[in-house]
């Protein structure tokens, strides 16, 4: 008997198996536009031009940082963001930056035509968030190009009271080089500076003169001005010589063969004839202090004893007295730190204007 063969089971076979490759196809096509996604926003996205950025400065590339399209800008950019257009480019170099680490991209959220990227991360160990807007800047073949819609560049400006060197992590400075001022920079002028954002910024002081402990700002938001103010004290060996020339000064008062040295803090009024020349000394001296006073420094009132050995005639009888007497006075002073770094100390009386 003869067996008619069917095309039936081989067809349902043929349909399973297209169904299958179909389905292989679908999963292979979304695992490739996943993965082209995931390539995208690790190498080409918006995320991934701020992390490379970011990268920059945690290397230390300063130069390049300031390469990239977007952080650079011009003096004009700077007024209408309300920064001064003198502010000084002194810190964007290696030797400024501090350490930036564990840089992670928290959020991406698109506007229109910008996308504001929200990075978390550690500036010198201080953990810290920033967000910054790009926007497309044209392609590199089918690859979009992107720039900072506004400068990650931020500034700090410093007033830096009874110093005009001073260090900024480390990069050693001074005010006359910093200041569009220059030599005739005021003490009390604030320093525009500006710097990279993210980035934490340690001001210190370490002068024979004056000192102080890190003063630290985190910069952390784009084209923003974070004041600092750092109030530096004296050093020993300052106040040291303070004393000594103060102690020079009434010493050179006391050759003063008078009743009232000039233009010094002590002496001594009577109402009869001298019968001798006046012999000062200087009981005891001043334990002088120094203080900030305003962008200089002063000598506070401090108490000091002169001493006088005098004959005085008497004008009712002619008779002549010796006076050896104490005098109790004040002395303060001003100090002033001038432009070639020289100090100048004028010494005087609480009631007088300072001289010496």
């Amino acid at each position: 008997m003869q067996q008619v063969e069917t095309k039936a089971p081989r067809r349902s076979r043929l349909i399973a198996d297209l169904a299958m490759l179909a389905v292989v196809g679908l999963v292979l096509v979304a695992a490739l536009a996943a993965g082209g996604v995931t390539l995208y926003r690790q190498f080409y996205g918006p995320s991934a031009f701020v992390v490379r950025y970011l990268d920059l400065l945690s290397e230390g590339r300063a130069a390049d940082a300031l390469q990239v399209p977007g952080v650079a800008i011009d003096r004009e950019t700077l007024e209408v963001a309300g920064i001064g257009a003198t502010a000084s480019e002194a810190l964007l170099r290696t030797t400024a930056l501090s350490p930036l680490t564990d840089v992670e991209v928290v959020s991406e959220k698109p506007d229109g035509d910008k996308t504001a990227v929200t990075v978390s991360y550690k500036a010198a160990g201080h953990a810290g968030t920033t967000t910054f807007t790009v926007e497309q800047d044209g392609w590199a073949g089918v690859t979009p190009n992107w720039r900072f819609t506004t400068s990650p560049l931020a500034v700090v400006e410093l007033t830096l009271r009874g110093a005009d060197q001073f260090a900024v992590n480390g990069f050693e400075m001074d005010r006359r080089q910093v200041s569009s001022a220059g030599a005739e920079a005021a003490p009390l002028d604030p320093l525009p500076m500006l710097v990279f954002t993210p980035g934490l910024y340690s001001v210190t002081v370490d002068t024979p003169i004056s000192t102080s402990e890190g003063a630290g700002v985190l910069a952390d938001t784009p084209l923003a001005t974070t004041p600092v103010d750092v109030q530096t004290e004296p050093t020993a060996d300052f106040v040291e010589v303070v004393q000594q020339r103060v102690e020079e000064f009434l010493t050179e008062c006391t050759t003063q063969e008078v009743l009232q040295p000039t233009a010094c803090p002590f002496g001594l009024e009577v109402y009869n004839r001298l019968a001798s020349l006046p012999k000062w000394s200087i009981a005891t001296q001043p334990q002088v202090s120094v203080v900030p006073d305003g962008g200089q420094w002063k000598i506070p009132p401090t108490d000091a004893v002169a001493h006088v050995e005098v004959e005085i005639q008497s004008l009712f009888d002619g008779s002549v007295e010796p006076v050896s007497e104490d005098v109790e006075f004040q002395v303060n002073g001003s100090i002033t730190i001038l432009p070639d770094g020289k100090v100048s100390i004028r010494v005087g009386s609480p009631d007088d204007e300072p001289t010496g």
